[in-house]
């Protein structure tokens, strides 16, 4: 049997650009909403649907923020694959989802709450948590964990 050499390399790197001493600690859910709203586009929020993932080390510190996926005015799809991927990738121990909702309505769909639910066994599965799942709009926001659906 003869094997091809013509085969594409794989390679995994994380470059974190900031000393983890000065990363930004989460310790509750508001600290999360601040630092996501600050690195969301404002001028999208109202929008159109954006998922991104707070990928966070042992400590809770911010390794950085991915975003994942973008959708229309009344849906984002976010693929499990890919944010888990992702989070392997930069080496995470744990990892808060995000979405906003352009209508200004912080009540989770159905869709949400599916999400919620696939991400959350797939981190278990994989020792990678799911900590939390944050709803956002400019003025407010809504977490899975702070109402007990985590």
């Amino acid at each position: 049997m003869e094997f091809s050499n013509q085969i594409a390399e794989v390679k995994v790197s994380y470059t974190p650009n900031v000393p983890t001493s000065k990363l930004f600690k989460i310790a509750c859910s508001k600290d999360a909403y601040h630092l996501l709203k600050a690195n969301w586009d404002m001028d999208r929020i109202g929008f159109v649907e954006d998922f991104k993932i707070i990928l966070l080390n042992r400590a809770n510190k911010v390794m950085g923020i991915f975003h994942a996926f973008s959708g229309g005015a009344s849906g984002v799809v976010a693929d499990p694959k890919v944010i888990f991927a992702t989070a392997l990738k930069a080496g995470s121990c744990g990892i808060l989802a995000s979405h906003n909702h352009p209508s200004g309505n912080l009540k989770p769909s159905q869709q949400d709450i599916q999400l919620t639910n696939k991400l959350k066994e797939a981190g278990k599965f994989l020792d990678l948590p799911l900590l939390d799942h944050i709803i956002i709009t400019p003025e407010n926001y809504y977490s899975f964990a702070d109402e007990g659906m985590l």
